[in-house]
Parts: structure tokens; C-alpha cells; sequence
């Protein structure tokens, strides 16, 4: 199998259907894509009613070209990621796993335009996030949840407005940036550098104002990305946790005990933000991001420092905070199901707190006029206690 033979069939598979997102090659199924949510086969002549599983592994070796490192990924820990590229027509993120002793193929389809802030609706926060000169920004969540795509809009906002070099390090590289104001340098991991830490310590002598780390992995990593943000660049950068609270537990967590108070002051003095988000079902299908946002001030900064107490953890202190654009995911779920975005259900599953979120709810309801419970008929029993 040729190059340009897969070409053709990645093609065909993405010209089969409307809204595909992934391509899907496993042994025992034919091709197959993911259109709106569901996967559905695609008949590609000759047809080929399952895939073999000397297929998929041809598959699989042309995408890695002879990469000695992704070769060696794939059989040492039965997986590897790269992206590629469909001349003129898409670019994908791709992964090769092993599974019950043959190759299977997903390829994510990469969006080829850039977002902007303004797109796709991110809270004002976010045009304060690309102001900032330097320290660190912490964006957070789950696989999936759309951590690189807001980050490329804040990068986006960048581009536009300020006249910087930046760097990208990336597994792999998402969202390719035109140089507009801002000059872009993108670089992959596995092409051009062998680990963050390594492309990190690189970018310090690469003269850039904005360092792009596409994640956070090892406290290697976390090290110097604090040195930078300590040294005037902005690093923006991803975690896979759930809330603020958890990202700078899970930062501390990397480090020894003797090391805490240490790493406690650096992080007080230069985390910017940390904005963590989920996708939650939307009215009407798809999906839209909720989020919580956490700006570093005074009572943040004696938060890390000294660690939550009661009356000082860093749900509180968001709440009491949104008129400086922080936000919990709470309040932000119940905006939404305000705004008739998503229903009462999915603001509950989603949220943090469900008590705090029911108790927006049912606000909102009684400011509509709505029953704020189905308990209905309530009588006083004015017998009660009469005999006695």
C-alpha cells in the first residue's frame, strides 16, 4: 500500500458523510467514520468488507513513515501518536494501538481554522488572559474537553493584537497559526523535540515573549515552565484536572515534602489563571463548554501559599469574585440553563456542587414564576393535637 492510495481512501472516507470526525480502521469491521456522534461504515471500491488485520498494520506503517521513535512507541507501549497531513484537504490527529494482537487506526480530523475568542463565545476572561505579559495560565479538564481549541483562540487574540514571538510545543501540533502581528514558530514533539522538558529548556534561548506547553506531564516540566513565567515569558500550558483546586494540588503533588513551601511561593507569584471547563450536552444536540475561572489576586495568592482554610478555599473565593471574571462551574451551569442552553438535568450532572447549583436553579425558576418543586396540595392539619 502506497502513500497515494491511502491518500485516496482517507478521501473518500471523509467526502463519504456530512460532520465527520474521526476515521476508523479495526480489523473484523470495514472503514468506517464518525458523523455526528455515530459511526457508519463507508463502502470504498473494491469494497472491502472487513478490514485484516495485514491491512490495518500496512495502514499503520505508512502513516509512521519509518519513524524509529514511533515505531519504537508503538511496540514498547502499544500505542503512538503523530499527525498527518491530506494535501489540500485536511490534516489529522492520529493514534495507532494495539489491541488483541493486530493495529487499529483512529484519526482525529484537525480543524483548519483557526478559532477566535469572539467564535466560539469564551467568557470575557479570556480576552484578559492574551493580555497578560507574563507568568503562567493553567487551562484544565478532562481528554477532549476542549483545552487546545480555547487555548488556539487565546493565541489567535495574540496574533492579532501584539507584535511577539511565540513557540508552540506541541503533541502534535493542532492548529497550525498564520504569522499575522505575531511571529509563530511551531514545534512538535517527536519531530523537533524528544520531551517538553527538553523543548521547554530550548525555548528559553529561542528569545520568545508567549510559550505555548501542550501539556504539563512531569515536574520536570512544571519546573522550568515556572522559570519562565518567573523570567517575563507567558507560558500557557494544560493539565488533565478537574477544578483550580486540583491543579495546584496536583502541581504540589509532584514535588517532596521539603520542596512544598518552595514551590507554594513560586506558584503564588506567578500563576496568572487557571481556567478549567467541561462539554456539557446542549438543548437542541451538541455539545457547549461550561467553565471556571480563577484570576490570581490577593486572597488567591494567600490561598497557594498557605493552602485552603475554611472561609479561604478557592471555590469561595470565585464566587465572591465574579466581578473580576472568575467564575465556578455552579454558576456558570446555571447561566446556561438560564439562557435555555441546557437542561436542569445536565446543569445538576455536571456540577461541582449540586446543592449550590439546585439552589441557582430553583432562583431562577422563581424569578420565571416557575415550581420550584413537584410537591403540590400541601394542607396545615389544623386537627392535629386537638385530643391532647
Amino acid at each position: 500500500m502506497r502513500k497515494q492510495e491511502i491518500d485516496h481512501i482517507l478521501a473518500r472516507m471523509l467526502d463519504s458523510h456530512t460532520n465527520v470526525s474521526d476515521l476508523n480502521l479495526t480489523v473484523g469491521k470495514p472503514y468506517q467514520v464518525e458523523s455526528s456522534g455515530n459511526l457508519v461504515s463507508v463502502d470504498i471500491k473494491p469494497s472491502i468488507k472487513d478490514l485484516t488485520p495485514f491491512q490495518t498494520e500496512m495502514f499503520a506503517m505508512n502513516l509512521i513513515d519509518r519513524d524509529r521513535r514511533l515505531t519504537e512507541s508503538l511496540v514498547k507501549h502499544g500505542s503512538c501518536d503523530l499527525s498527518y497531513s491530506l494535501p489540500g484537504k485536511a490534516r489529522f490527529r492520529v493514534n495507532i494501538f494495539s489491541q488483541q494482537g493486530n493495529y487499529s487506526i483512529v484519526l482525529r480530523q484537525l480543524e483548519s481554522k483557526v478559532p477566535t475568542i469572539k467564535e466560539m463565545k469564551l467568557p470575557a476572561s479570556f480576552y484578559d488572559v492574551a493580555k497578560e505579559m507574563n507568568g503562567i495560565v493553567f487551562v484544565t479538564g478532562a481528554t477532549g474537553s476542549g483545552k487546545s481549541t480555547s487555548l488556539a483562540a487565546v493565541l489567535e487574540e495574540i496574533n492579532e493584537n501584539k507584535s511577539v514571538h511565540v513557540v508552540t510545543l506541541e503533541d502534535p501540533i493542532e492548529y497550525q497559526h498564520p504569522h499575522k502581528k505575531s511571529t509563530f514558530n511551531q514545534r512538535e514533539l517527536g519531530t523537533d523535540f524528544d520531551t517538553f522538558a527538553n523543548g521547554l529548556r530550548a525555548a528559553l534561548r529561542q528569545a520568545p515573549k508567549v510559550i505555548l506547553v501542550g501539556e504539563m506531564r512531569d515536574r520536570e516540566t512544571v519546573e522550568i515552565g515556572l522559570s519562565a513565567a518567573e523570567t517575563g515569558h507567558l507560558v500557557l500550558t494544560t493539565l488533565h484536572t478537574v477544578d483550580a483546586g486540583q491543579t495546584v494540588n496536583r502541581i504540589l503533588g509532584m514535588f517532596s515534602i521539603e520542596e512544598e513551601k518552595q514551590i507554594r511561593i513560586r506558584l503564588s507569584e506567578t500563576v496568572r489563571w487557571v481556567i478549567s471547563q467541561r462539554l456539557v450536552p446542549k438543548v437542541g444536540g451538541g455539545r457547549i463548554a461550561a467553565f471556571e475561572i480563577m484570576a490570581s489576586n490577593l486572597r488567591v495568592q494567600d490561598a497557594i501559599l498557605q493552602g485552603e482554610s475554611e472561609g479561604k478555599t478557592f471555590y469561595e473565593i470565585m464566587q465572591a469574585g465574579q466581578h473580576t471574571g472568575m467564575t465556578t462551574f455552579d454558576d456558570f451551569l446555571v447561566g446556561l440553563y438560564e439562557q435555555g442552553l441546557i437542561t436542569q438535568e445536565n446543569a445538576l450532572a455536571y456540577a461541582s456542587r449540586k446543592g449550590v447549583a439546585g439552589r441557582g436553579i430553583d432562583s431562577v425558576k422563581h424569578a420565571r414564576g416557575e415550581a420550584t418543586t413537584d410537591i403540590d396540595s400541601l394542607q396545615m392539619d389544623r386537627e392535629y393535637d386537638k385530643t391532647m
